[in-house]
Order: structure tokens, then C-alpha cells, then sequence
């Protein structure tokens, strides 16, 4: 009997199963279902549209609790921050609960996702699009990558299903056997779609596969100390690809696939790396209270231009509203914005309100200014509020205030002459004609539509350095600092990332895969530094809560919990939970608050 599913049960395939009544099995000619849907060109593109817009879901969904604001609060480069009530914020940097249900929707979003790219790479070959297949079938196959990619290293013991009538009582896998999965899904990626560039729609090419790949491979390489790893077999002839049992990947053969990239994707590195970030926008650079005016300054993606350095961004549009459209909305920029300041007469600029997640640890500073003083980095990617004559510590309750902000993901504010005053996104002064939905224009939670940069050129380089031992790409991102040449080893490799890629959603990873000496060290160079809690004074005593961050990073080797919910959904009727829980959690471990 043909089973036929409504388009948002497609969505939910991974989790759940569908039924069907032998009087289902006629032609549906009043909705799109699985009976009628995907079958042409136009139906590929909305299949492969509604991939790319989970993207966005966990944007607006709980953003606070999505891979990257959790690996950038993880990470020993920033804090928890955001006001009294913000204990989620605070128990990721702390690596504790706040619910153990607390990362329930980002699993569930991800899953979603998942399964919208499962049922895309099945349906695929049937919609009549010869000459694009294996450019829209590889996106399938990167974005589900994308979504493991998140899912594994925040959970890492998870069901894996890749086919749409998966059982959603799957056991958990980890280790080898998930992360073959993912780098399977990157080289598959990778070796089916053309050798072109993405023309800058927020669609990704090989070269982001490729890149992803290499990130994948370091994580897992690292981590799980694997130098070879199995892929699982799979066999698709539409897309030509057979992968027989046993296969294995090497370092070599992941080098390969970073030098095509690094030799032929045609990316390269922006002339200064200020210019990567939209406070050097033209409408803010010029406004003699921005710190960076009078410095030559100008942002690559001005008036709608495309970073040549960008190989996998999540876009945002104009017409956000509350509910499930606002993760059009740049709400990651919102969330880490500046709390507690009266900003109209851009007292902060060129920065906007937002909820003060993630503080700069004053302690990156420290490292930053000891180990690469001249470092014009440091400066494009921090802020002291110093900047600021009229700052106050503990303006809305805020929790572990530093006295630093990052400034690569940030509202960004810009004075308009039509309208007399700061606008709440430099985009309303930029495109002053753009349409907003109604009853949003400057909105300070809604505006920021500024682009999420996932992956930079400038990473791929580094992954050369260290996958294939190129000194010339090392030395080729420390070359566009301004900085000289240094030996290719450890020690400077593994700064390197730390300042090229600060605040980028990569460094906790990174500490993960050198070891847990390394881990644990850098982790609680966090305590005791000095910070303000409701405006006041103090430091950072972490290892008040269960031990601080190294004894909790040992006892959950940087793993979250997994949702209660979905260890309760792994039982059947009467039967025993499927799922096990992550080592060093449990209802001892929920954040009480600061």
C-alpha cells in the first residue's frame, strides 16, 4: 500500500511515523502531499527552500540554546552574561542545566530539518531536474551534515536516521559511527556538485562541503582519536555514488579535498579584516561617535555586495514577525547585543540594545594582549565599554558583565538625517525604501537582517596549515593582519584559530579535539576574572557551582544533556527507555541562578 504524507508531516518523518487508509491511496487534488509532491522543478525548490529555512527556525527558537550561541558561551573566549533571570544564558557558560529540557527545541528543530533533508534526498531524482541534481542533491546532503554536524557535538550520543521511514526508536550511536555519517554526507557533498562557485544567495557549493568536511574530520580526528574513519555504506545511482562497506577516510585524503578548495573555489581573504564586520557599514563608519571613524574602513557587503570571504552564511529578510517567522530576524545579534543603556542618542555606537549574552572573558583579553600585542584583531573583534563615556555596570540586572563585547555579531545602529535620530539597524538608513513588515519598522527585536558568516575562508586556510602542514596558508591569514610570519607548529597554530576565528562558533570544538588537559586548563582560566554581577564589583567564582568549569568539562567531556523529553519519547508501551543519558548529568547539576 503507497503511504501518502501531508507536507508537514515530511517535516516530522524522522521522529515519527505516519499512517495511511487504503482510501488515502487516490490522487490528492486539493493539498501537496507525498502523492503529488515533489514531482517538477518548482517542487525541488521548494523542497530544498524549506531545508534551508530550519536554518532560520533555531534562529527564532529559542535562539539562545542553538549550537552556535551554546559553543561560543561554552568556550573559554566568553561568558554567559545576559540579566538575573537569564539562568539559561548563565548555565551554558557554566555547563549546567537550567530544565532538563532545556535544549529540547533546538533537538527537535534540527530533527526537523533532518528529516525535510531526507525526504528531499529520496525525493529528489523524481521532480525532472537532470541538469541540477547533483547541485541540489549535494545541498541536501551538506545542510543534513550541517544539522548532524550541530547535533553531535552538543549531544553526541544521538539516533541517526537518514532515510525518511526511519524508526524513530533507532538506538543512539556515537562516536565513529555518527561522524562517518556526517563526513560521509561532506564528501558526497563535495564530489557530486560542480566544481562553481555559490553566486551569494545563501545556497552552498562543493567548496562549503569541502570545508565542512575538514571541520567535521578535525573534530572527530581529535576527539575521538581517529585517523582513519569508517563511512558507512551507501549506494545512490541517480547521483552515481557508491560507497562500499568498510571504507575508510584519511587525513590525506581529507588534505586533498582542503587543497582543491584552497586552490580552486575561487574564495579569497578580504584586504582587512575590520571590513568583515557590519559596524564599518558606510551609513555607521562615518558618525564621528563610532571608535572605528576616520580609519579608511569600509564593510565588503555594502549596499547588498557580496564577502568574497563567506562560504556558508544563513540569510535574513525584512519581513520578520512574532511567532514562527521570527528567525528571519537576525535574533543571534539581538541576543548578544548591549544591555542596560539608554542607546537613542548612540551612546554605544555603533553598537544596539540586545540582551548582553555572551561577555568577553576578560581573560581572552589578557591572553590576546600578552601573546600577539599588535595584533589589529584583537581590536576589529572586541570593545571595551570604555569606548563609551556614558556606560553603566548593572543597567538591567546584568550578570557577569565583563566590560568587553564581542563585535561580529552585533545590532547595528546608524543615524538617519530624514528622520532625525538613530535608527535601530543601520539597514533602515542603508535601504531606506525597504519594505517592513507592518508594525516593525525599528524594531530594535526585529531589524538586525545583517548576514550569519558559519563559514569563512580564512578557517579553510587555517585547516590547510594543519591537515596538509601548509606554512604558506598559516602565514597568509597572519599576512592579511599585518602580522610577520611565524614557525607552523601547535602552540601558534592553535592561537592562530583562537584569534582569526573568536567568537565564530569554533573554538569550543577546538578545545575539545586537543585534549582534555588542554580543555580544562584553558576552561578555568575563566575563574576569577574580574566581573560585575547587578552592578557589582567581584569576579567570576565559577567553582562555586559544582566545581567550576574544568571538573564540569571532565565529567561531561563538553556534551549536553539530552532532553528529558526525548529519553521519555525512546520508551514504548511499558517498555524501558531507550535512551541513556549523557555522563556527568543529572537533576544535581541545574544552574540555581548567580
Amino acid at each position: 500500500m503507497k503511504k501518502i504524507f501531508t507536507i508537514a508531516a515530511i517535516a516530522a518523518l524522522a521522529l515519527s511515523f505516519a499512517s495511511c487508509e487504503s482510501f488515502l491511496d487516490t490522487t490528492n487534488y486539493w493539498s501537496k502531499d507525498s502523492s503529488n509532491f515533489p514531482v517538477n522543478a518548482t517542487d525541488a525548490d521548494q523542497m530544498l527552500s524549506g531545508i534551508y529555512n530550519n536554518l532560520n527556525v533555531s534562529i527564532g527558537s529559542n535562539v539562545h540554546v542553538n549550537h552556535f550561541l551554546w559553543s561560543v558561551a561554552a568556550s573559554d573566549d566568553a561568558l554567559g552574561g545576559g540579566g538575573q533571570n537569564d539562568q539559561t544564558m548563565q548555565a551554558e557558560d557554566l555547563l549546567l542545566n537550567f530544565g532538563t529540557d532545556m535544549y529540547n527545541d533546538f533537538y527537535v528543530n534540527r530533527y526537523k530539518g533532518i528529516a525535510r533533508a531526507n525526504a528531499a534526498i529520496e525525493a529528489m531524482p523524481n521532480c525532472g531536474v537532470a541538469d541540477k541534481l547533483n547541485q541540489y542533491m549535494g545541498e541536501a546532503f551538506f545542510l543534513r551534515a550541517w544539522f548532524y554536524y550541530e547535533l553531535a557535538s552538543m549531544f553526541g550520543n544521538i539516533p541517526c536516521p537518514i532515510t525518511t521511514t526511519a524508526d524513530p526508536t533507532l538506538p543512539q550511536i556515537s562516536g565513529e559511527a555518527l561522524w562517518g555519517q556526517i563526513i560521509e554526507d561532506c564528501k558526497i557533498a563535495a564530489d557530486i556538485m560542480p566544481a562553481t562557485q555559490s553566486i551569494g544567495d545563501g545556497h552552498v557549493d562543493k567548496y562549503a562541503a569541502e570545508a565542512l568536511l575538514g571541520r567535521a574530520y578535525l573534530f572527530a580526528s581529535g576527539f575521538y582519536g581517529l585517523s582513519d574513519i569508517t563511512l558507512p555504506a551507501y549506494e545512490n545511482e541517480a547521483i552515481g555514488v557508491s560507497i562500499a562497506e568498510g571504507t575508510k577516510i584519511t587525513k590525506s585524503d581529507v588534505g586533498k579535498y582542503i587543497t582543491d578548495c584552497v586552490n580552486n573555489s575561487g574564495y579569497s581573504l578580504v584586504g582587512d579584516y575590520h571590513n568583515l564586520w557590519a559596524y564599518t557599514n558606510r551609513c555607521s563608519i562615518e558618525d564621528p561617535k563610532n571608535p572605528w571613524n576616520g580609519k579608511g574602513y569600509k564593510w565588503v557587503e555594502d549596499d547588498g555586495a557580496r564577502n568574497p570571504e563567506a562560504m556558508f552564511v544563513i540569510k535574513f529578510n525584512t519581513q520578520p514577525s512574532w511567532g514562527t517567522t521570527i528567525g528571519y530576524s537576525n535574533q543571534t545579534c539581538l541576543f548578544m547585543g548591549v544591555r542596560g543603556q539608554s542607546l537613542d542618542n548612540g551612546e554605544c555606537m555603533p553598537f544596539g540594545t540586545g540582551w548582553g549574552m555572551c561577555p568577553v572573558s576578560p581573560k581572552l583579553v589578557d591572553d590576546w594582549k600578552a601573546i600577539e600585542p599588535n595584533d589589529p584583531r584583537l581590536d576589529a573583534s572586541i570593545i571595551s565599554v570604555d569606548k563609551w563615556a556614558s556606560y553603566k555596570f548593572g543597567g538591567d540586572s546584568n550578570i557577569q558583565e565583563s566590560g568587553y563585547y564581542q563585535t561580529k555579531n552585533m545590532p547595528v545602529i546608524a543615524y538617519s538625517e530624514e528622520n532625525e535620530k538613530y535608527m535601530k539597524s543601520f539597514t533602515n538608513v542603508m535601504f531606506p525604501g525597504l519594505t517592513w513588515s507592518s508594525g516593525n519598522e525599528d524594531n530594535f527585536q526585529l531589524n538586525c537582517v545583517n548576514d550569519m558568516v558559519m563559514i569563512r575562508f580564512a578557517e579553510v586556510l587555517l585547516m590547510d596549515a594543519e591537515i596538509n602542514g601548509n606554512a604558506d596558508s598559516f602565514n597568509r591569514v597572519r599576512s592579511r593582519a599585518g602580522l610577520p610570519t611565524k614557525p607552523l607548529n601547535d602552540e601558534n597554530l592553535r592561537n592562530e584559530r583562537r584569534w582569526e576565528l573568536a567568537f565564530e562558533g569554533v573554538r569550543f570544538n577546538d578545545l575539545r579535539r586537543y585534549g582534555e588537559d588542554y580543555a580544562v586548563a584553558a576552561l578555568d582560566k575563566q575563574e576569577g576574572g574580574k566581573v560585575w554581577n547587578n552592578g557589582v564589583e567581584g569576579t567570576n567564582n565559577a567553582s562555586k557551582y559544582n566545581g567550576g568549569y574544568g571538573n564540569r568539562y571532565k565529567a561531561t567531556k563538553g556534551f549536553v544533556s539530552i532532553p528529558s523529553s526525548q529519553i521519555s519519547l525512546s520508551a514504548g508501551a511499558g517498555e524501558e527507555y531507550k535512551f541513556t543519558q549523557n555522563e556527568g548529568w543529572g537533576a544535581s547539576f541545574d544552574f540555581p541562578g548567580w
